[in-house]
């Protein structure tokens, strides 16, 4: 759904005021004191900042709690425990995918984000639950926020027989991306677990998005295997590597030369800024031509209670765990949170100029950086053109 509107007296990513007008869901133009057509709708910007629309690029939308009674967490430290304890008590606890992920993406698109890269579970005990039931919320959502799926096994892979071929009738049923997980830590079959997904990507022709909680050296070790198949199978630009804890590390004779191979080979990183693990630099990777995102990652679900998909607080936990002080260094944080994002996710006509797409949000705050620090609830959300929350109202009412 696609509209017209034209929106007075805004000030473009912290710029001087103009106005903004949408014709057919496209920017058509900006500048100051526009005529409204006739019949078009007038929105006040009051002198308030656009950003282009939050990408929210990792989240679990088959996964939250979001709704339901409180979930007391009692799961052991290791990740294979919160693993095992989710998929056994998915049923238990009632996570239909596809009224949970239409919750999240309500709460989403309420904090303004506009795109949606989710991971979606895969695996021999709940088979396509979760990707048919967030296809669901893709396709009766389109109208407040685009979603594109990873196809995503959290339980493991080889480690559990049947998988793969559950991975590939996902591919099969519309699954975007290829997901993968910890080729050492969790499959402890590298190669074995390298090959299968890499296989789906040339099978599909779809990029991939690999998981690598693996620290230090293991987590180095699996990277340069990832890296050796993007560069044998000619993937540069179609791989993403999300969390990327091994980058962390304090040894730059260990993550120098991996942060050359990744801009040699285009391959993304993805970050949500953890408070406890080891995190990758953003700024050097920027520094180096490395393409970075974020996202939620879990939100208020069986791993932990945190979270409230708000992509302008992501970018402020950028800046805490990386010390950015500066403004032009917080201003990072919520450009990894939206052009970063689009970059990722190969969003076509992404951004606040003419001709492209009319997704956007507006705020207050005197700059980018107070926008992040101060995180207004005082938001409005536009989609195509249209306006499709407001102040923490949506159009949409969640199930």
């Amino acid at each position: 759904m696609t509209a017209s509107l034209l929106i007075r007296n805004v000030r473009p990513n912290a710029g001087p005021a103009l106005d903004i007008l949408i014709e057919n869901g496209r920017i058509a133009r900006m500048a100051k004191d526009i005529a409204a057509p006739a019949g078009v709708a007038v929105e006040d910007g009051r002198g308030e900042i656009a950003i282009p629309g939050l990408v929210e690029a990792h989240t679990h939308l088959d996964k939250s709690l979001w709704g339901q009674p409180w979930y007391v967490n009692e799961v052991g430290p290791k990740l294979l425990d919160k693993i095992d304890n989710e998929r056994l008590n998915k049923r238990r606890l009632d996570l239909d995918p596809a009224r949970q992920s239409a919750r999240q993406t309500v709460q989403s698109s309420l904090m303004g984000s506009t795109h949606i890269r989710s991971h979606v579970d895969v695996d021999t005990d709940h088979g396509m639950w979760g990707v048919e039931g967030v296809m669901q919320t893709r396709d009766g959502y389109r109208d407040i926020v685009d979603i594109e799926l990873v196809a995503f096994p959290q339980s493991g892979l080889l480690r559990r027989p049947g998988t793969l071929e559950l991975m590939d009738q996902a591919m099969k049923a519309g699954c975007e991306i290829v997901g993968g997980l910890d080729p050492c830590a969790i499959d402890r079959d590298p190669k074995g677990h390298l090959d299968a997904i890499f296989g789906l990507c040339q099978t599909y022709g779809k990029p991939l998005d690999i998981h690598l909680h693996e620290p230090g050296e293991m987590g180095a070790f699996s990277m340069d295997l990832i890296m050796e198949r993007t560069r044998a199978l000619g993937m540069k630009g179609k791989v993403t590597i999300s969390h990327a804890f091994c980058l962390g590390s304090p040894d730059p004779a260990l993550v120098d030369p991996l942060i050359a191979q990744l801009a040699e080979l285009d391959i993304a990183i993805m970050t949500t800024a953890p408070s406890r693990s080891a995190a990758p630099p953003v700024k050097k990777l920027l520094d180096a031509g490395v393409r970075v995102c974020s996202g939620s990652d879990g939100i208020r679900d069986t791993w932990g209670p945190y979270g409230n998909a708000d992509m302008v607080e992501r970018a402020m936990f950028i800046g805490l765990r990386n010390n950015f002080r500066r403004d032009d260094e917080v201003d990072l944080g919520l450009d990894v949170c939206t052009t970063g994002g689009a970059a990722v996710m190969e969003i076509a006509d992404y951004g606040l100029a003419e001709g492209k797409a009319a997704d956007l949000v507006i705020m207050p705050g005197e700059s980018l950086t107070e926008l992040v620090v101060t995180r207004s609830p005082k938001r409005r959300v536009v989609k195509r053109g249209r306006v499709v929350a407001r102040d923490g109202v949506s159009v949409r009412t969640a199930p």
